[in-house]
Parts: structure tokens; sequence; C-alpha cells
């Protein structure tokens, strides 16, 4: 009995020990396993950064390249050249322009509204009036024009006179309406289509009347008046036979004044800080009436593009005349507020 219960117990022992040798076994594998895992995460993540930098460097080469100046070719020189080529001929042709207006070879320069005569005229009078103002033209015309045909009279000695006035801001409307029937009329306007009449753009008005002028009429001077004096039209016709071939003259009452900086006030001008410390206005003619000889209208004309307007027209025009050649005439019968006795303008 003892001998067959032995043999049977002695297997039973050796049956359990692989079982821990393969367990033992098995850790080192897992082990493996974790650290495999973790390598592939680890180089997956860095393979997807990669994607990533390689995508954003692709981007940023691309939009590099589309900013960096493309290489010109043969053809691209030759337009270049050729607009600079263009640009150049049109400097020229602007300064030829230029010289042939002061030499005299002016658009309608000797077309004469009611006038075949190709004489010199003595004075070509610019009457400023604005669209309100037909009392005071009818009143200015009681004083020159007695009938029909006083203005062919008054040609016929060498004035030309005429009414300046610029177009509405509304094209058409019935302000450019008024002026236009009421020209078919009297037939004394000049209607400077390119102005835009305005308080605010009064300045301007000195550039378009006297490039006007001196385009359609050939005359020893040109006058500006403000439709709100009484003007002794003789009187100044006797003025201005008196300064008979006085090149490059700036007739008128002469005066200087303070510089208004404050906004609001009257007179104010906008652009104070370019008259200096002192506040000053440099010397110009009063803004009622001035008179310029042909040589310096042709000056506004030929330079009217680049010439600075301020906020008053006889000041804008007294900064034209200050870097010319110009003879300043201080007038006093042009000084419509004096109480000299020979004075040829007083106010209204």
């Amino acid at each position: 009995m003892d001998s067959s219960v032995l043999p049977t117990a002695m297997p039973f022992k050796s049956d359990r020990r692989p079982k821990s040798k393969s367990i033992q076994s098995s850790k080192p594998s897992l082990f493996m396993a974790l650290i495999s895992c973790f390598a592939w995460l680890y180089v997956a993540g860095r393979l997807w950064q990669d994607a990533e930098n390689r995508t954003l460097l692709t981007n940023l080469l691309k939009k590099n390249s589309e900013q960096r100046p493309k290489m010109l070719t043969v053809e691209d020189k030759l337009m270049v050249l050729g607009c600079k080529d263009l640009e150049r001929r049109i400097v020229e042709i602007e300064m030829e322009l230029a010289l042939a207006k002061s030499q005299g070879y002016l658009r309608n320069q000797l077309q004469k509204s009611g006038s075949s005569s190709s004489r010199r005229l003595l004075a070509v009078i610019g009457v400023y009036t604005g669209f309100g103002s037909r009392l005071r033209r009818n009143v200015f015309r009681g004083s020159w024009m007695q009938n029909s045909d006083a203005l062919a009279k008054l040609e016929e000695r060498g004035v030309v006179i005429r009414f300046v006035v610029g177009r509405s801001p509304n094209r058409g409307d019935s302000l450019d309406r008024n002026i236009d029937e009421e020209n078919q009329t009297t037939k004394d306007f000049l209607i400077l289509e390119g102005h835009e009449e305005a308080q605010e753009e009064l300045p301007k008005k000195a550039k378009f009347f006297f490039s006007t002028a001196v385009q359609n009429w050939d005359a020893e001077f040109y006058v500006k008046v403000d439709d709100n004096i009484d003007l002794d039209l003789d009187g100044l016709i006797e003025l201005l036979h008196s300064r008979h071939d006085q090149g490059s003259a700036y007739i008128g009452c002469m005066k200087s004044g303070e510089v208004v900086s404050e906004e609001g006030k009257a007179w104010y001008e906008p652009e104070w800080w370019k008259f200096g410390d002192e506040k000053t206005y440099f010397r110009h003619a009063a803004g009622s009436l001035f008179i310029l000889t042909k040589d310096l209208a042709q000056y506004i004309n030929i330079n009217s593009a680049s010439l600075k307007a301020y906020a008053h027209d006889d000041i804008s025009l007294g900064s034209w005349m200050m870097g010319l050649q110009t003879t300043y005439i201080d007038d006093i019968r042009l000084c419509c507020s004096a109480s000299t006795q020979d004075k040829v303008c007083s106010l209204a």
C-alpha cells in the first residue's frame, strides 16, 4: 500500500514548478511591451509634430515666394522704359504748352463777345457777383448801361465789362437757370463753368476769372471789382489810361493787417500759422478793387493749378504776386472807404 502511494505523490510536486517559471518569464515581456508602446507613441508624436512643422514651413515659403519681387523679363523692362519715355514726353509737352501760353498763344485769345475787332483792349473789368445779387447788378448797370448799346460803346472805348459768376454746386438747378435767362437778356455775364459759386470757394474765383479773361480777351489791364461798391467807370478808365505801358503792375489800395487766428471770428484765417509770430499779413491790394497788367494775369493762367489759395481772395492774390518781379502801385483813388474827392469807387 505504501509503495503504491509514494509514486503517485511525486509527479504532483513536479507539475507545480514549471507554472511558476512561466509567470516569472512573462514579466520582462510585459515590460518590453510597455517600453515598445511608449517608444511608438513618442515616435508617432514626433512624426506628427514634424508633419505640422513641414506644413507651416511650406506655407511660409509659399507666402514669401508670392511677396518676393518677380524677375523682370525683357518684355517687362521694355514696358518700364516705354512708360518712362511716355512720362518724359508728357512733361516736355506740358512745358511747351506753358511756354506757348506765356508767349500769347492762348485759346480764344482774339475771340471777343459782341465784338469782331482784333485791336487790343484797354481793360477787361470783371464784377464779382452771386446768385442772389440781381438787385445789386441792376443798380450797378444803372451807372454805366443807360441804353441797350452801352456794352458796344464801351468796347469801342476799349473796355469790356462783365458780371463774373460761377456755377451752382447742383449743376443745372434754378440758380443756374436764372443766371442763364438773365444773361440771354443782358448779355453781360462771364460765367465760369469750372468754378463752383460758394462762399468757401471765393478765394479760387480769382484764378478762374483771370485765366478765363486772359484767354478770351487781349487787354492791357484786367480789373476785379465787387458788386457792392459804387464805381465811377469814367474815373477808372482815366486812371487806367494814366498807367498805360506800365509793365508787371499790381495796382490797388495797398494795405496790411492782423491775421485772425481764432476760429469763429470774422476774417478767420485757418492757416494763420504760416504768417509768422507777429500774425500780420503781407502788403496786398484791398479786395474791393484791384488791377493786374496782362503779363501778371497770364502768369495766373499758366500756373493756376499750383497757386495756393488762402481764406480770402485778396490775400491769395497778394501771395501770388510776392514771388514775382511785380511793381506794387498804391493808388488812394482805389481806396473805396477813403474820403478823397477823386476816388473812383465808394462803398454802396
